[in-house]
């Protein structure tokens, strides 16, 4: 009997133990790593979020645009690392971007600082400007009148011409030019041609009277190594003035392609002169957001 009852008694959990002080310091740290290394996985290889800092690609992106970019949209390099380690040369699984691509790019002259303009010029191709009209090849691009707006130009708030301009593939998207410039801001409109090198490419902004791009040299001498073979032919630059831009942006230094506008607000018209929205006044994210722009995909 004794012993039939004993064995029919259930057993008893044994307690469990109890994390002292640096056992949860130790498990907190884990889960903040793991997260962390998630995240820059996620990064890394998926999406990042950037803020547009300008006005260079209006009408098309503002300031206070917050967007998405997909990184996997050419491949990988150093440069879709965070601080472009020097891990490996050259691009990983690499699709070459299109014509008319909005394109996040690590700024030659730099190596680290993000820049973001559409894709104008592939390699080999002639690239020039005419009276504010874009040519390929010796060929006009189409543009299609939309009527006029306000854009922000060198000089403040001007009235702008909006335009379609449609690619020799055929695909479309929105740019604006200035009605009226003073001559000193009018030497882009009229450049020498330009031949994008091998595995480069030439970029610009939307607000083309805006924007310094791959109109303008990158200010490195031919022999620096971030030009990454992108060689600049200085007698272009007697058309458009001693300006440093973006040059010629080599096949490494892509980041991703923009795809979509998350959400927007209104935060001024440069970071000299701030305005409206505010990190640090949680009322402004609402009645300085611009709602109209939130999930809008880039063409």
């Amino acid at each position: 009997m004794t012993d039939a009852a004993s064995a029919s008694r259930p057993k008893r959990a044994k307690p469990e133990k109890k994390l002292g002080m640096v056992g949860e310091m130790v498990e907190i740290i884990k889960t903040v790593v793991y997260a962390l290394l998630i995240a820059l996985v996620l990064r890394v290889i998926l999406f990042q979020p950037y803020t547009i800092p300008s006005a260079s690609d209006e009408p098309n992106l503002y300031r206070g645009d917050y967007i998405i970019v997909t990184k996997w949209s050419y491949g990988w390099s150093k440069n879709s690392i965070p601080f472009s380690p020097p891990l490996f040369k050259g691009r990983i699984l690499f699709t070459p971007p299109k014509r008319g691509d909005i394109i996040v790019f690590k700024l030659p002259s730099s190596g680290h600082i993000d820049y973001i303009k559409r894709l104008v010029g592939l390699p080999g191709d002639r690239i020039q400007l005419k009276s504010g009209q874009l040519y390929i090849n010796d060929k006009p691009v189409a543009e299609k009148p939309l009527g006029t707006g306000m854009g922000d130009l060198p000089s403040g708030y001007q009235p702008v011409k909006l335009l379609q301009e449609t690619t020799p593939e055929g695909r479309s998207y929105h740019i604006q030019s200035a009605v009226q410039l003073p001559a000193e801001e009018e030497l882009a409109r009229d450049t020498a041609v330009y031949t994008v090198p091998q595995h480069c490419y030439f970029m610009m902004g939307d607000n083309r009277d805006n924007s310094l791009d791959s109109r303008f040299d990158s200010g490195l001498s031919a022999d620096d190594p971030k030009l990454g073979g992108c060689t600049w032919d200085s007698s272009v630059d007697q058309k458009v003035g001693e300006q440093q831009g973006v040059g010629f942006v080599p096949e490494e230094n892509l980041v991703g392609r923009a795809r979509i506008i998350l959400l927007s607000w209104n935060t001024g018209a440069t970071d000299e002169t701030p305005c409206c929205a505010s990190i640090f006044k949680p009322w402004t994210w609402f009645t300085y957001a611009r709602p109209d722009r939130f999930f809008k995909v880039l063409q």
